[in-house]
This record gives structure tokens, C-alpha cells and sequence, in this order.
């Protein structure tokens, strides 16, 4: 038997042989990669059981704090009756700081872009109030009710609730997660 048809007869069994293993290769790679992509499906889903209801709260606290320190609401909720503009101004700002603060560990689970909001419509909110105050007549003599009267008048010139864009991002995001 000369080299030659030595090398044939061996390239004949191992040529099949590396195409199997190849073959075995490419299988098993695959395999390993869909069960790994499976895996991982499962914690998302795994996660997703015990994150969702987290954000699902957060959402809703967020909301609350967003209706809590509308001046409609706020000023309904807080009575001015009884305190001079300057009791009740302070009362409104540490009423609304207060209700920020509590909520202050909900921008864990909601973008940074409707944290941005939130914290601007809590700082548009003290700016109304702010300059109602600000621009009464004689804000040390002033009652309670002159300044929740002027706040309800900023409120109507301005034509726009101070958290109403927050609180459109903050729903659409938390109908998202469904």
C-alpha cells in the first residue's frame, strides 16, 4: 500500500469524523445558548414578580403626593381659617416639603425623567404659593383665607395646574409597565 492511498483511506475516516464533532459543536453551542437565554427569561420573570408590585406602589404614592400638593387640593385639605397669611404660607411650605420628603425613596423605581418632573412641579407649586404671598398688599396683616384666595387667583391666570405635566408622565409610565 503505497502513501498515498494510506492518506485517502485515513482522510476517509477522519473527514466524517471532524464533520460529526463539528456538527456536535454547533448543536451543543446552540443548546447552551438557548438555555441560557431561557434562564434568564425566567429571572427577569422571577424579578418582575417581586419589582412590579414595588413599582406599581411607587407609581401610585408619586400620584398621591402629585394630587396632595395640587392647590386645589392642598388648599382644601390645610384650613386657613383662624391663621394670619404668614402662619398659613408657612404651614403650606412645610406641608408641602413634608409630603416631598416622605416620598423622597419612590425615584428608585421611576425614570429620572419623571423624577425631574415631580420635583419641578413640587418646586412650581412653592413658587405659586411663594408669590402669592409675596405679592399681597400687607402680607403680615393679611388672614389665611386672602391668601389661599390669591393662590386659587394665580392658579386661574396661569391657566395650568403646576403638576399636571408630572402627573400625565408618572400615569403613562406606570400604564407602561402593563
Amino acid at each position: 500500500m503505497d502513501s498515498t492511498t494510506y492518506f485517502y483511506e485515513l482522510l476517509k475516516i477522519i473527514l466524517p469524523a471532524i464533520i460529526v464533532a463539528a456538527a456536535i459543536y454547533l448543536l451543543f453551542k446552540q443548546f447552551l445558548e438557548k438555555e441560557q437565554q431561557r434562564r434568564l427569561i425566567e429571572l427577569r420573570l422571577e424579578s418582575n414578580k417581586t419589582t412590579l408590585p414595588l413599582r406599581l406602589q411607587a407609581y401610585e404614592r408619586i400620584v398621591l403626593f402629585l394630587e396632595r400638593i395640587s392647590p386645589n387640593n392642598i388648599l382644601v385639605r390645610l384650613s386657613s381659617a383662624g391663621s394670619t397669611a404668614p402662619e398659613f404660607h408657612r404651614l403650606l411650605q412645610q406641608e408641602i416639603r413634608a409630603e416631598y420628603e416622605h416620598n423622597l425613596s419612590q425615584q428608585v423605581y421611576i425614570s429620572a425623567d419623571a423624577w425631574t418632573l415631580v420635583k419641578e412641579a413640587k418646586e412650581n407649586v412653592l413658587t405659586m404659593v411663594n408669590r402669592a404671598f409675596h405679592g399681597m398688599q400687607n402680607p403680615a396683616q393679611s388672614r389665611g383665607t386672602e391668601l389661599a384666595k390669591r393662590i386659587l387667583e394665580g392658579l386661574m391666570m396661569d391657566g395650568a395646574e403646576p403638576t399636571a405635566q408630572a402627573l400625565a408622565v408618572v400615569k403613562n409610565e406606570a400604564s407602561g409597565l402593563f
